[in-house]
């Protein structure tokens, strides 16, 4: 998420404040219903922009939709406490070409009249919108409820995450591994259904600059790494300065192209031709929240990304080895991010060591953190589309213990082998994601909105 759309500790969102140019209902209700509202904004965080004024008609709604843009909010609200005029909704969609978020509140209780007609008003709007194609979030309550601040936090995130994605730079370094046809990208797929930008980079000049790194700069960052005090076995020291060459490089890609993520092709060449693997660097670029993905996988660091514009935490990038009727055993190499293990220095906690395959380092040893609620998600690209999973689950203590990362999930609802096969004849690639909290129901929506296939 970039800097720019912050100011201050508080986030820009656009407030269009509906009304038309004659008022009726209860107008008291309505300015009361106003102020309550913006100030639980802003008690969220929020810093309203466009919300001076309510919008009566083309002019005040351009207008305040100028401000909006000219904030650089990262969302737009729309906020009904009176039926509005609906032809305005047409108004908007044509100026705003991302979903917006319409928020309709209660009738004032116990007056014996009608108050305001705002939830009549916003499903005037939200049907007007389907039928245009346009995507939305909506939300309905009081502005004192927790459950609706809830939503409405929600239904912002997923508008805010929208936007994020629709204007990512997601470079690839090389391409997908040799023999994993299904992570293959495609770029013109990807700009067509998620407005995203693919961005081909040269492996052999990555590997370049892995060599040119100045010393003194790698030095300092191999200083950082012995600050974490992670344990090391069948490794030394004097080994980590290549893997702090693959950080630091990584790093200044990313940076000098802009890119909002990255996949990076890991072998076979990076540790046959610099000898090492790249996991220790990944690792700590996804514990730092940077959306950085192994084998190729373009559509995984997407998907990461996504999680972070969520505000979902870190992702652990991962095969899935083998299930039984409610539980899947995940496990990838070791590249998970450090912050979603046990403890450093606990058992289970990261530490260094060889790659169990291919014995060179560095691969992060780690246990994904036991009893904790996780979501199982991955998207990917099939035939002419996109499709989007995800279900929820419990981590459970493993009942053997396999070098680099694991984690045993407990699954929710549907036995695993029938949802298995669901997904494979779906074409789901073999990497999916592993996030903590309950996050399937987020998913559904944002599938929604990018018009993306929702497999259940």
């Amino acid at each position: 998420m970039h800097s720019d759309d912050r100011q201050g500790n508080s986030r820009r969102l656009g407030v269009l404040i509906l009304g038309r140019k004659r008022p009726g209902f209860d107008q008291e209700w309505n300015q009361l219903v106003c102020r309550k509202s913006i100030a639980s904004l802003t008690e969220l965080g929020f810093d309203c922009v466009g919300a001076e004024a309510p919008v009566v008609d083309d002019a005040t709604t351009h207008a305040a939709l100028d401000r909006v843009e000219q904030a650089r909010c990262e969302a737009l609200l729309l906020l009904q406490p009176s039926i509005a005029h609906g032809q305005l909704a047409l108004t908007v969609m044509q100026r705003w070409r991302g979903p917006v978020v319409l928020w309709a509140t209660p009738e004032r209780p116990g007056d014996g009249k009608v108050s305001s007609c705002s939830l009549v008003g916003q499903h005037l709007w939200a049907s007007a919108l389907s039928q245009a194609g346009h995507p939305f979030e909506s939300v309905y309550g009081d502005a004192d409820s927790p459950a609706l601040r809830t939503e409405l936090v929600r239904a912002i995130e997923l508008a805010s995450t929208y936007k994020h994605i629709s204007r990512a730079k997601v470079g690839v370094i090389g391409t997908y591994v040799p023999g994993f046809i299904d992570l293959a990208a495609e770029p013109f797929l990807l700009r067509k259904q998620l407005g995203a930008q693919l961005h081909a980079l040269s492996l052999p000049q990555y590997m370049e600059r892995v060599h040119l790194l100045p010393e003194e700069v790698v030095e300092k960052d191999v200083q950082r790494v012995l600050d974490l005090h992670l344990r090391k076995t069948n490794v030394t020291e004097e080994m980590l300065a290549v893997n702090s060459r693959c950080y630091l490089a990584m790093r200044e890609v990313m940076e000098e192209e802009g890119l909002d993520a990255l996949a990076l092709q890991c072998w076979p060449e990076l540790p046959n031709m610099i000898g090492q693997w790249p996991y220790l660097a990944v690792s700590r670029l996804t514990s730092e929240g940077h959306a950085v993905s192994i084998e190729g996988d373009v559509d995984g660091c997407i998907h990461m990304l996504m999680n972070s514009c969520l505000k979902l935490g870190p992702s652990f990038l991962t095969d899935w080895l083998e299930h039984d009727q409610k539980e899947i055993f995940f496990w990838h190499p070791g590249m998970a991010p450090m912050i979603m293990c046990e403890a450093v220095g606990a058992e289970g906690g990261p530490e260094l060591d060889q790659h169990f395959n291919l014995a060179k380092p560095y691969v992060v040893n780690g246990q994904i953190r036991i009893g904790e609620p996780v979501t199982v998600m991955r998207l990917w690209r099939c035939g002419s589309g996109y499709r989007l999973t995800a279900f929820e689950g419990t981590t459970r203590t493993p009942r053997r213990r396999l070098s680099g990362n694991t984690a045993l999930v407990e699954v929710e609802g549907e036995d695993v082998p029938s949802r298995f096969d669901r997904l494979l004849h779906a074409g789901m690639p073999h990497h999916v994601l592993l996030s903590y909290g309950h996050h399937a129901e987020t998913y559904r929506r944002l599938a929604r909105l990018f018009g993306i296939e929702w497999i259940a």
